[in-house]
């Protein structure tokens, strides 16, 4: 594993790499979720199993996450869109790169179905993990993980509650996600899609789920019985297993 750092306006986004043997292969870009990072067991245990696969993958902390720079306040899904961009070019110009593909967990996987419906040309497969489409409705609703706000009257910042208490979730975040296009932009990726989720996940009703597979020309849906958002516990290697073996090589 090798640590890598890539430019985006003035920001630097941190991340790990890792590598397979042999001078071509392709590659996976992995992506956290909301107030998470890099380091999350599904992401590594996703990385681990694509390395066993001869596949490579860099995943990053998005800004104002983990060692990337920036403030949490400031993030937004678009400008997250802008990391992920940032990430996708630094890999597109390695000459040692075949397929570029995406992971993404959460918010994470939001942010995965965008980039990949904004560069369909670029990105060869794309996998969601409990992707957090919701946070669509949840701006409009003016509830944003349990914070409470008037949506017609965003204020600048909202303090998030419980274990996210101390981070401050800025109005920019509300407002932008009030309007975004998610399965507008995400439906124009045509290739091979998986989406994972659990049936006891609390955090992003699984219909979101249900409604990529329904936007997706190529996709297929697993529904991990009684797994929850994080895939905790047992979940994890399941849910790892199906993302990898997508991936795979064919040859």
């Amino acid at each position: 594993m090798s640590r890598v750092t890539i430019q985006r306006d003035g920001l630097t986004l941190v991340g790990d790499r890792e590598e397979p043997f042999g001078e071509i292969y392709d590659m996976a870009i992995l992506m956290h979720g909301f107030t998470a990072n890099r380091n999350t067991d599904l992401l590594k245990q996703i990385a681990d199993n694509l390395r066993d696969e001869n596949v490579a993958s860099v995943r990053f902390d998005f800004n104002g996450h983990g060692e990337s720079d920036g403030k949490f306040e400031d993030m937004t899904v678009p400008n997250e869109i802008a990391d992920a961009k940032a990430v996708l070019d630094y890999v597109r110009t390695d000459p040692h790169v075949r397929n570029i593909f995406l992971v993404g967990h959460s918010q994470g996987g939001v942010v995965a179905s965008m980039l990949a419906g904004l560069y369909p040309d670029i990105v060869k497969k794309v996998v969601l993990m409990a992707p957090a489409a919701s946070l669509k409705d949840d701006a409009l609703k003016g509830n944003t993980q349990g914070a409470i706000y008037d949506p017609y009257h965003v204020p600048n910042k909202i303090p998030l509650i419980g274990e996210k208490s101390g981070l401050k979730l800025g109005g920019m975040y509300i407002r932008t996600a009030q309007v975004l296009p998610i399965y507008e932009v995400a439906g124009r990726f045509t290739g091979p899609v998986s989406i994972i989720d659990g049936t006891n996940d609390q955090v992003v009703d699984p219909k979101y789920s249900k409604k990529y597979n329904d936007v997706y020309s190529n996709s297929e849906l697993h529904m991990i019985e009684d797994a929850d958002h994080r895939f905790s516990g047992e979940y994890k290697g399941i849910a790892a297993k199906l993302a990898s073996d997508f991936l795979k090589p064919l040859f």
